[in-house]
């Protein structure tokens, strides 16, 4: 169980320190450029080589180690964020220094949390825990820290501004790097397939994506994930910041993805109970269409009371999918493939959006706020749709018993 304690002490802090810089980057960028646009240019650019290099990052986590690349991510994480207070220290901070030192960030931040997910078996089964509940632990303390996270952000930013924020971003990631250097466990491998030469390095490293091709149910979660990444995200990271930004109210946001998240918690929680009892296929639908019914009252910007409690709903209705994804990939991918998978996950979560932000961010600065927020909120309901329907679906209804394959 110590093992599996301290992966998740690792997992709390890294969050951490990530959702920290999640509130803190795009305040810094609006502190300094006054423009959505340029602060989503900043974003999306900086989490462009994330997204080509994620599966060197996986191929890294094959062949040399889950615990080791877990807590030198977090390491040279560290150095990145503490580059951007030094920087202001010189009076060198610009919008393009602010895309430079996002992007040498963005390369290494989501190696540490790929690392950790691949890593969950091994700990799992060292403590006797089965997968279902191994990952609703493991993203409930995820759904914890990205509670803490933004509070802590807001509050810096609100006493001492956004550079002071990347110090505290700092210290979590530090503390993340240190807890996975005292895991010890032994990690599962499996016989790699012809396919799977670490000697034809490119080959090795997009086998993740080719992977997607031979599971259909890690298929479904992965459009239902890019579904939500491309059209949901934008509205923490450009929408919100804008208008709560715009009303001055640094601390409302922070607040409302505290909110968020705090429900997480709970639903994370809550995968365990709701996988026993309900099918696959109709949990992604529960969470699809709970985002939805979420989202679209939001888009009116009602009161921070309102606001509060339909974020609340939409932490809650999106939190099962994560585990879900966790659990039917470790079912189904060998364990020498799944930290490329993980990493492809990774990259869609964390680079997809960019594909919107820009967009994005252009139309808030011309039309406002609220138009924007609706249309999105409408197409999250059209993508709802479309996957419920998806012939996929089938698939992942049958991966509930799904043994683990070693091809």
């Amino acid at each position: 169980m110590r093992a599996f304690v301290l992966t998740q002490a690792s997992n709390f802090a890294g969050v951490i320190s990530g959702s920290i810089i999640f509130i803190a980057l795009p305040w810094l960028v609006l502190d300094v450029t006054g423009s959505s646009a340029q602060g989503a240019l900043v974003i999306a650019a900086s989490s462009i080589p994330g997204l080509l290099l994620a599966p060197m990052m996986g191929s890294f986590i094959d062949s040399i180690g889950r615990r080791r690349v877990a807590w030198a991510a977090e390491g040279v994480t560290v150095l990145t964020t503490i580059a951007f207070p030094l920087m202001a220290v010189f009076g060198a901070i610009n919008l393009w220094s602010l895309v430079v030192l996002a992007v040498i960030r963005n390369i290494f931040s989501p190696g540490g949390q790929s690392a950790r997910k691949s890593l969950v078996p091994d700990v799992a089964a060292k403590a006797g825990l089965t997968l279902d509940r191994a990952n609703s632990l493991h993203e409930a303390v995820f759904a914890a820290g990205f509670a803490v996270g933004p509070a802590i952000s807001a509050i810096v930013i609100g006493f001492s501004g956004p550079m002071m924020a990347f110090w505290w971003s700092a210290g979590a990631g530090a503390a993340s790097a240190l807890f996975m250097l005292a895991v010890k466990v032994v990690e599962k491998q499996e016989p790699a397939s012809a396919d799977d030469d670490i000697k034809r390095p490119l080959r090795y490293a997009f086998e993740g994506v080719r992977a997607l091709g031979r599971y259909p149910a890690v298929a479904i979660l992965f459009i239902s994930l890019l579904a939500v990444s491309l059209i949901y995200i934008p509205t923490e990271m450009v929408v919100l910041p804008r208008y709560f930004n715009d009303i001055g109210q640094p601390e409302g946001l922070g607040f409302l993805i505290a909110t968020m998240a705090t429900a997480s918690v709970f639903g994370s929680l809550a995968y365990e109970w709701l996988a026993a009892r309900i099918s696959y296929p109709n949990l992604l639908r529960m969470v699809l269409f709970g985002i939805s019914a979420a989202m679209l009252p939001m888009a009116f910007l009602l009161p921070q009371w309102a606001m509060l409690v339909l974020g609340a709903i939409l932490g809650f209705s999106f939190a099962p999918v994560i585990p879900l994804l966790n659990t039917v990939v470790q079912r189904q991918v060998p364990a020498n493939l799944r930290g490329r998978v993980f990493s492809l996950e990774m990259a869609v979560w964390n680079a997809s959006p960019m594909i919107s932000f820009i967009a994005v961010g252009f139309a808030v600065d011309q039309v406002g706020v609220q138009p924007v927020y609706l249309a999105l909120a409408i197409g999250v309901a059209l993508a709802s749709l479309a996957i419920s329907s998806a012939p996929q679906m089938r698939a992942l209804a049958s991966a509930k018993q799904a043994e683990q394959t070693t091809s």
